[in-house]
C-alpha cells in the first residue's frame, strides 16, 4: 500500500458539524465532541466516518442527547451544521475558539495528551500517563526496531484478542500505547466487562495504523492489559465473595506494587470496584511496627506525625494488641490496622475496640487470601486488605493479530 496522502478538507465540516480543523497539522482532524485529534491521512472522509462509528464518540453523542427532544437529537455521524448542534456543543465552545482558524492563519497549539475509552480513566492524570508510556516504550526499543524492516510503512489493521475468562483492565493503557505510536483503537466492548470462558477467544478491540507502529507498540499495550485484567479479575473475584456473605466493608490492595507500574495496578483495583488503599507514602500517615519501636512508644509516634501532617491527613497504625490499638485511638489515630492477627483474635479484638471508639476505622490485614477471607469479614472490621489483590495475581491472556488482507 502507498504512503497515506490524504489531508483534511474543509467540506468535512459541512458534513459532520463536530469536525474542526487540528493543531496538529493538516494529517489530523479534531472532534469536538471527543475533545480529540485523530488521524485522517489514510482514507480522509473514510477516516472521518470511521471515527463517528467509535464507541466512545457514540457514547458521548448519547449523553448529549440526553435531555434532549427528538427532533433536536443527533447521531454519531449526523451531517449538518444546525443550530440545535451548536447548542449540544457548547460544552466545548473553549476547545472550537482553540482550533478555530483566525484571520492570520495561526493554530493555537496545545499538548497532545491521550484520550481514552473508559470512564474510568477521568481519575487518571494524562500528563503522567504519557510520560510512563514513553519510558515503557523506550525500555522496549532504546534503539533499532530492525524488524520495522520487514513491514515498513504498510497500513495495517490488527485484532486484539482476549484468550482466558476475566475483566478487561487497562483499557487508558492500551490506548495510551497506540496513540503515542500514531495508531487509533476502537473498542467493542467496555472496560471492567467480565468475559466468561464460553466466549472465548473473543476479539474485543480493533487497531489501525502503520504496520510497524502497531508492531511496535504491541507488547507494551499487551502487557499492560493482561495485568490489569488480572489484578481487576482478582480483586472483583475478592469484592462478590464479600458480597456472598453480605459483608458492607472495603477490599482494598495495598503498596506492595510493581515499581513503575504502580499506577496502572491502583488504576485496575478501581476498575474492579475494590479500594486503592493509600497510594504513596504522601496520601495517608501509616505507622508500622518499625516506626514504633524507633520511636520508641505508640502515643510519641502518633503524636509527632499528627503534628506534621495536619487535619487534612488521615493517620493509620499497624497494631500487635488491642493495648496498642487503643493507645493509638486516643493519642489521635482514625485508623487501626490489626496485622498478622488470626480471626478468632480479629474478632474479639475489633468488637472491643469498637465498643470503647465506635467512629475508629478498624482493618485487618496480614495473611489474607481468597481461601480464608470469609473467615475474616465480620460486624465490625470495614476494611480487608491483601498484597496478593497486587502481588498474587495470575495474568489474562491477549494476543493480537495483524489482519490479512
Amino acid at each position: 500500500m502507498p504512503k497515506p496522502k490524504a489531508v483534511y478538507k474543509s467540506y468535512y465540516e459541512d458534513k459532520y458539524f463536530w469536525v474542526r480543523p487540528s493543531s496538529l497539522g493538516k494529517l489530523f482532524a479534531f472532534c469536538t465532541i471527543c475533545n480529540k485529534d485523530f488521524k485522517v491521512s489514510y482514507g480522509g472522509a473514510d477516516d472521518v466516518y470511521r471515527h463517528s462509528q467509535r464507541v466512545y464518540h457514540k457514547k458521548l453523542c448519547a449523553q448529549m442527547n440526553d435531555d434532549q427532544t427528538d427532533d433536536n437529537k443527533i447521531l454519531p455521524h449526523s451531517h449538518g451544521l444546525r443550530s440545535s448542534a451548536r447548542k449540544l456543543t457548547s460544552q466545548n465552545q473553549i476547545t472550537l475558539e482553540i482550533h478555530k482558524t483566525e484571520p492570520n492563519g495561526d493554530l493555537v497549539s496545545f499538548p497532545n495528551y491521550p484520550s481514552y475509552s473508559s470512564e474510568h480513566s477521568y481519575i487518571l492524570p494524562q500528563a503522567k500517563v504519557a510520560s510512563l508510556i514513553k519510558s515503557w516504550l523506550e525500555e522496549d526499543c532504546p534503539s533499532f526496531d530492525y524488524a520495522a524492516l520487514a513491514v515498513g510503512e504498510k497500513y495495517n489493521r490488527a485484532e486484539l484478542l482476549i484468550k482466558s475468562p476475566g475483566i478487561v483492565s487497562g483499557v487508558p493503557f492500551f490506548d495510551a500505547v497506540f496513540q503515542e505510536v500514531g495508531c487509533e483503537v476502537d473498542w467493542l466492548v467496555s472496560e471492567g466487562m467480565k468475559i466468561d470462558a464460553a466466549s472465548l477467544p473473543k476479539t474485543i478491540a480493533l487497531i489501525r495504523g502503520e504496520a510497524r507502529s502497531i508492531l511496535i507498540g504491541e507488547r507494551v499495550a499487551l502487557n499492560c492489559m493482561a495485568r490489569c485484567s488480572g489484578i481487576s479479575t482478582l480483586a472483583q473475584s475478592f469484592i462478590e465473595k464479600t458480597r456472598s456473605l453480605e459483608w458492607n466493608g472495603r477490599i482494598a490492595g495495598t503498596r506492595k506494587t510493581t515499581p513503575g507500574f504502580r499506577l496502572a495496578e491502583k488504576y485496575a483495583l478501581v476498575v474492579a470496584g475494590a479500594d486503592t488503599h493509600r497510594y504513596n507514602l504522601s496520601s495517608m500517615v501509616m505507622l508500622k511496627d518499625n516506626h514504633i519501636s524507633s520511636s520508641g512508644n505508640v502515643s510519641s509516634a502518633v503524636e509527632r506525625v499528627k503534628f506534621a501532617a495536619g487535619f487534612s491527613v488521615k493517620v493509620e497504625v499497624e497494631c500487635q494488641s488491642l493495648e496498642e490499638a487503643i493507645e493509638a485511638v486516643e493519642s489521635g489515630a482514625e485508623i487501626i490496622m490489626f496485622d498478622n492477627f488470626t480471626s478468632e483474635e480479629l474478632h474479639i479484638a475489633a468488637a472491643a475496640l469498637k465498643e470503647m471508639f465506635p467512629n475508629v476505622i478498624i482493618e485487618a490485614s496480614g495473611g489474607i487470601t481468597e481461601d480464608n477471607l470469609a473467615s475474616y469479614c465480620g460486624p465490625h472490621v470495614d476494611v480487608i486488605s491483601s498484597s496478593k489483590l497486587v502481588q498474587g495475581y495470575s495474568v489474562v491472556d491477549y494476543s493480537l493479530k495483524i489482519v490479512k488482507e
